[in-house]
């Protein structure tokens, strides 16, 4: 798909049905970096306009909490967890909580891992199975996240949540999809992938206690490593995979559409 000439036929940018130059133009990620800097942080300040708007304190929740939206904001944006999942029956929120943030340093170290990541990633799986894996990586963290929650017992460092918001899960699917594509081809690649976990892990276990959802990062991490398995970065990336992509992004802004409208029927 971005190649500039089919190997076959000589037939110029024959990716995605002649669109491949149009969607270049957005960069070699077609926006996808952007798409999600800019969505969650767009998403961040109208929660905190909100929350202001409404009378909620947006400035006492300590460094970690600075800055952050009321959790029924939250809740009526689409906030995961075991009780919006298994209470309140909005199954759909395991789509939306990826995009959205629980406070200032929240949102700023989760953007600077997507800037650090997403673009490689982009090089190396293409950036239609990039957004497949970003989405499924979210969905896999916050099910399960939301299952322990509601189900399993916690033990120290590893709990589920009852409330889950941040893009960590499906970064964390980032890093399983990298780990996958080091094992297959890349020492390089595993190595930068270990890396992180390590860093991960440790900053989880530290900060374990301090609302680190890490249910949600193990997820992720499977549910990015198993989706690269299954579309197999090592070929080539396919029209279908854009059309899945765009299916991906459709699905979770009608996602964070059905928790605002039955946000608007719980809080009314």
């Amino acid at each position: 798909m971005n190649d500039e000439q089919c190997y076959s036929c000589g037939r110029r940018t024959p990716g995605l049905w002649g669109y491949a130059p149009l969607l270049r133009r957005l960069g070699n990620d077609f926006g996808f970096v952007t798409l999600v800097v800019y969505g969650c942080t767009v998403l961040y300040v109208v929660e905190l306009l909100v929350t202001v708007i409404l009378g909620g304190n947006v400035a006492d929740g300590g460094v970690f909490g600075m800055l952050a939206p009321a959790n029924a904001i939250s809740l009526a944006f689409g906030a995961s967890g075991a009780v919006p999942v298994f209470i309140n029956g909005m199954w759909w929120t395991v789509l939306s909580a990826g995009w959205l943030h629980a406070g200032l340093l929240h949102i700023f170290m989760n953007m600077y891992w997507v800037r650090q990541m997403a673009p490689a990633m982009t090089d190396i799986l293409g950036p239609s199975r990039t957004v497949i894996i970003y989405t499924v990586g979210g969905v896999a963290g916050f099910a399960l996240s939301s299952f322990a929650g509601a189900f399993l017992p916690a033990i120290p460092f590893l709990h589920g949540a009852g409330f889950t918001v941040g893009a960590s899960a499906p970064v964390f699917g980032l890093i399983g999809a990298l780990y996958h594509y080091g094992r297959t081809s890349s020492s390089l690649a595993k190595q930068m992938a270990q890396s992180i976990i390590i860093q991960a892990v440790l900053f989880g276990v530290v900060m374990g206690n301090s609302g680190i959802d890490n249910f949600a990062h193990l997820g992720g991490f499977a549910g990015g490593y198993f989706t690269s398995a299954f579309l197999n970065p090592m070929t080539r990336e396919r029209g279908d995979h854009m059309l899945i992509a765009a299916g991906c992004l459709g699905a979770t802004v009608l996602s964070i559409a059905a928790s605002v409208l039955t946000g608007l029927v719980l809080f009314r």
